[in-house]
């Protein structure tokens, strides 16, 4: 479970943030920070037993604000759409957008299939671009911000995962595409580079047996000297870029890995 304080600074009160991959992982704590910092949440996600957990837990620590769950699927244009008037339904408006879903699968690239690649494409890339498109007319409206998840995959080659790697990839560019066309309408966009954090995603990642000295040095990078992080500490970084905290702040990608990669 994730506990939080009330914060001296509630620097979300009456603010609507949506935020998918809400039922785990990043997610599930983002969820849970932004409501403890006041805002209204629509929290999305496709697995309705874990969401509805989510919802609860981050209701016990909401700061005025609500937490609403919608099984929503990312990669589906009309879900994407019909979530976004649901939040404006409810509220009235949108001021911020945390894309945080997203699934990851391990193995050899000449061993993937063309299924098991469109798939990953299809929620981490396009769901996040469905999301953004859906919602960018709203937050044109309050000067709101978007919040991506990238990954530390965007920087450093991670072995195995060519899909997830790639669909990281174009986030991080979709970001700073939007941060420069929005910009003068007052919607901040940034995006998030988790790395060695502990969340449902990671723990599905499989390694072969067969590695080599070489291959196992790869794999190594991919691990943080000082440990792995907890989704809570993604959480606060995300809560901050959708604050005026950050008001100065867009186009950038923040990377949070415990030093994997200085």
């Amino acid at each position: 479970m994730f506990y939080y304080r009330r914060m001296p600074l509630e620097r979300l009160t009456d603010r609507v943030v949506i935020v998918t991959g809400a039922a785990s992982g990043i997610g599930r704590a983002t969820a849970t920070r932004v409501a403890a910092e006041g805002a209204n949440v629509l929290a999305c996600d496709v697995t309705p037993d874990l969401l509805a957990e989510a919802v609860e837990e981050a209701n016990k620590t909401a700061a005025g604000g609500e937490v609403v769950g919608r099984v929503v699927d990312v990669s589906d244009e009309q879900q994407t759409a019909d979530a976004i008037a649901d939040a404006v339904g409810r509220w009235g408006r949108i001021d911020g957008l945390a894309n945080i879903a997203g699934i990851l699968r391990s193995g050899r690239t000449h061993e993937t299939d063309l299924a098991t690649w469109n798939r990953i494409l299809a929620v981490n890339a396009t769901g996040t671009f469905l999301m953004c498109r859906a919602a960018l007319p709203h937050l044109v409206a309050s000067r709101g911000s978007i919040v991506n998840a990238s990954s530390t995959s965007t920087y450093f080659g991670h072995p195995w995962m060519a899909a997830y790697a790639a669909s990281k990839g174009a986030i991080h560019s979709f970001t700073q595409t939007l941060a420069v066309e929005y910009c003068k309408d007052g919607v901040r966009v940034n995006a998030i580079a988790p790395g060695s954090v502990h969340s449902g995603i990671t723990s599905t990642v499989q390694f072969p047996d067969d590695l080599t000295k070489e291959e196992g040095k790869l794999v190594r990078r991919i691990m943080s000297p000082t440990g792995f992080g907890n989704p809570e500490d993604v959480a606060g970084v995300v809560a901050m870029l959708l604050s005026d905290d950050a008001r100065h702040i867009t186009g950038e990608t923040i990377r949070i890995d415990g030093g994997t990669h200085a």
